[in-house]
């Protein structure tokens, strides 16, 4: 048995429908993990409880101020990092961390920065958050394009990037 993408109902191994509707404490079990064979993956849900809100809002408050620290204590000053969203899956061991960088050519290069630099971010976070967290969960960073992804539509909508002119444009616009 699985969940669909949108947990919305059961279904068994011949592709039929068993149960369509579920109470949320099945949904929540059924999202913290998902077995395929004997591995138990940890998953991400759509829907998140208010633990899950709450403990990211936390952890995005006092990420933005350790990486915004580092940038104010190495001297760097045409670099803006923002952390636009942090999601926590149900079982708390895991954050998504998302990040904007400005401007968006260096965002690379210091994803890398920070994901090298991982466990003393996650020491310096556990610090903050020891009187709020039993556990911290482990950090993975990604970075935000959706910024730059609203700035093509913007550019789009103005004509500056008109794909019906020039062709060659539609491959950039293509989502991976």
């Amino acid at each position: 048995m699985f969940v669909d993408n949108l947990g919305s109902c059961l279904h068994s191994k011949d592709n039929k429908k068993i149960k369509t509707v579920f109470p949320t404490y099945v949904y929540s079990v059924l999202c913290t993990t998902i077995f395929q064979g004997l591995v138990n993956i940890p998953y991400f849900c759509d829907m998140e409880s208010n633990r899950q809100k709450k403990i990211g809002g936390i952890l995005q408050k006092d990420l933005v101020e350790i990486l915004q620290g580092s940038l104010r204590n190495e001297g760097i000053k045409n670099l803006m990092i923002s952390v636009t969203k942090v999601n926590v899956t149900v079982d708390l061991s895991i954050a998504r961390v998302n990040l904007s960088v400005f401007p968006a050519s260096e965002g690379p290069a210091l994803l890398e920065g920070i994901k090298s630099n991982g466990p003393l971010i996650k020491h310096a976070l556990a610090l903050r958050v020891k009187n709020q967290l039993r556990k911290m969960p482990s950090l993975a960073f990604y970075l935000d394009e959706s910024l730059e992804y609203i700035d093509q539509i913007d550019r789009s909508l103005k004509g500056e990037d008109n794909p019906i002119d020039d062709p060659s444009l539609l491959d950039k616009r293509k989502k991976i």
